[in-house]
């Protein structure tokens, strides 16, 4: 099993990076959210996971212990795969993840793409009891508030938004916000941000 990996990035793609350790270059699968902050050339280090199927070796990488841990915990629900597992993370951090799970909050879970309603009922029944351990100050120290980020990236998300297309538009209306004084509702820049898109 490998299960971490650190050297340098040769390439990038949406949902991948090749990453050369040792002259040899190993694609590891990545979430969007992770992909957008790397940087070709630029040294990494990933937390790993390798799925081994009949007829391939597909590896995982993490940016942290704790989402890892949950990306393989998530598998563990009847219907979930790799790719819901990966999505989930593209959408919320590991302990954002959890304290919904924890709260029971499954509206926040639906909208993870490819899990539904049905699927976020699953969820809540089978994970209650299990991610007790993932708290406030874990997974890179990040609250467990949903950021207005996560608010609108999730309504983009099941507005059939691409996650590069929801990167781009929340990248500049990250840049509006921090030249305004104005405190705004989720709502307002929801409509921001389709009018952001709209001009792109």
């Amino acid at each position: 099993m490998i299960a971490s990996l650190s050297g340098i990035v040769k390439g990038i793609s949406t949902t991948s990076a090749i990453v050369e350790v040792g002259g040899v270059g190993i694609l590891v699968n990545l979430s969007p959210r992770v992909v957008a902050g790397l940087h070709v050339g630029s040294h990494v280090s990933f937390h790993t996971t390798l799925l081994v199927r009949e007829d391939s070796l597909t590896l995982f990488g993490f940016e942290d212990a704790k989402s890892k841990e949950l990306f393989e915990l998530l598998q563990t629900v009847t219907g979930i795969g790799p790719k819901v597992a990966q999505s989930a993370l593209s959408v919320y951090d590991a302990p954002a993840i959890a304290a919904a799970i924890r709260n029971e909050n499954g509206g926040i879970l639906e909208r993870i793409p490819g899990l539904g309603k049905k699927g976020a009922a699953r969820v809540l029944l089978e994970l209650k009891d299990k991610v007790s351990h993932f708290d406030e100050s874990s997974a890179s120290g990040k609250s467990l508030t949903f950021t207005w980020r996560d608010q609108i990236e999730g309504a983009l998300l099941n507005l059939g938004f691409t996650q590069r297309d929801c990167l781009e538009t929340l990248d500049a209306l990250a840049e509006e916000i921090s030249q305004s004084d104005e405190k705004q509702e989720i709502g307002a820049l929801l409509r921001r941000a389709l009018q952001i898109h709209g001009r792109s």
